[in-house]
């Protein structure tokens, strides 16, 4: 798929966030930006609403253009983007305990199972633990081009949009049984004993966290599917960006220091996944936003993945290698963390994750030169 400017500066926008949130490893950036700090796991949720879209887009416009879906090409293309660093990060983190955010680590089956999510138990396994959203994001990879293709043999948007709807509307409700049942009780009192029953149950798992993914799909098959009324949204690109950043705004307000409470946990994720798809159809779809060019914004929305999951080991590496040396320059050491974030990230890129990438590339013009791909058929994805 073609890269679109404004969905890179989206994407570089959500990796530096998700990065400051996790600043807090090595002492953050002070008061001042502690809003800021605190809401970046936000830009975990761009990411989901971005993948969503593209994923969507990519899928849906197979099946509406052909009524045909190579699922191999497409398992195969996702492998090939994720394992490859996303094995070499699990490596270091195994083989190089001291570079690690915390010495525990849950088993290391749930890791290539893609099962973290699914199954952390202990507070003190939080070593590699960002790798809950990719769980997430693979679970979704795994089953949404399944259930596009058999939506699509039956014909109908009406239904594929009704099913998104009552994952939404499933979600919220599995999430006020699940605050209700596992989380309230261990606020009583301190709360101390909260933030394992909230990550294991509300935070981490994929079944209370799909909200993004299908805010981005939805918008994909509007795309799709009803180009011309996505179009006449897009003419107003200005206004669903102030739109999007007002509803992102609410949502800061809701969660600020009240991330574990219940109309946050509840009805916040729906609220918050509006919000982002709201900017992405502002920065998407031949907008003048969408074509706004951000100096640096392409390369690091090329490199995400490999700094969202290389970030937190280079911190702990660059803290121990400090050694409490500039202590009482905050921001020179925070500086030093991005440079040697951005360093470790382009590693890893550049060395695992893009020549993967372009082997994958050459294989498939190979491929589709010696035999037509192998799909499976669906129906028409119109009404």
């Amino acid at each position: 798929m073609q890269r679109t400017p404004g969905l890179d500066t989206l994407r570089a926008i959500a990796i530096v966030w998700v990065m400051l949130f996790h600043s807090y490893l090595v002492g953050g950036l002070g008061d001042g930006f502690s809003t800021v700090e605190r809401s970046g796991w936000m830009g975990v949720d761009l990411f989901f609403v971005l993948s969503g879209y593209l994923i969507g887009s990519q899928v849906l416009r197979s099946l509406h253009a052909t009524g045909t879906l190579d699922l191999a090409d497409f398992y195969r293309r996702r492998a090939v983007r994720i394992l490859p660093a996303f094995f070499v990060v699990l490596a270091i983190y195994v083989a190089l305990p001291g570079w690690r955010e915390t010495p525990g680590m849950q088993p290391l089956w749930q890791f290539p199972t893609f099962t973290f999510n699914l199954l952390f138990d202990n507070p003190d396994n939080y070593a590699f633990s960002h790798v809950w959203s990719l769980c997430v994001e693979e679970h979704f990879y795994l089953v949404f081009p399944l259930l596009a293709l058999a939506l699509a043999r039956r014909a109908s948007v009406g239904a594929f949009v009704a099913i998104c709807l009552a994952v939404v509307v499933g979600g919220m409700l599995l999430r006020a049984w699940l605050w209700s049942s596992q989380l309230a009780p261990s606020l009583v009192g301190d709360g101390d004993g909260a933030g394992l029953p909230y990550l294991r149950y509300l935070y981490y798992p994929t079944w209370s966290r799909l909200d993004g993914l299908l805010a981005g799909v939805a918008l994909a098959a509007a795309g799709v599917f009803r180009p011309a009324m996505i179009a006449r949204l897009r003419a107003h690109a200005t206004v669903l960006l102030a739109c999007g950043l007002l509803v992102l705004g609410a949502m800061l307000i809701l969660f600020d220091g009240a991330r574990m409470d219940f109309w946050p946990c509840v009805v916040g994720y729906p609220a918050l996944a509006l919000g982002m798809a709201l900017l992405v159809a502002a920065a998407s779809g031949g907008t003048s936003l969408a074509r706004l060019e951000v100096p640096g914004a392409g390369w690091l929305a090329r490199t995400s993945y490999s700094l969202y999951l290389c970030h937190k080991l280079v911190f702990t590496f660059v803290q121990t290698a400090l050694d409490g040396h500039l202590a009482d320059h905050r921001f020179l050491r925070f500086a030093i963390y991005a440079v040697a974030t951005l360093a470790g990230g382009a590693l890893l890129h550049y060395a695992v994750e893009r020549p993967f990438l372009r082997w994958r590339d050459r294989f498939a013009k190979r491929s589709a030169t010696l035999s037509p791909p192998k799909v499976i058929r669906g129906g028409s994805a119109a009404d």
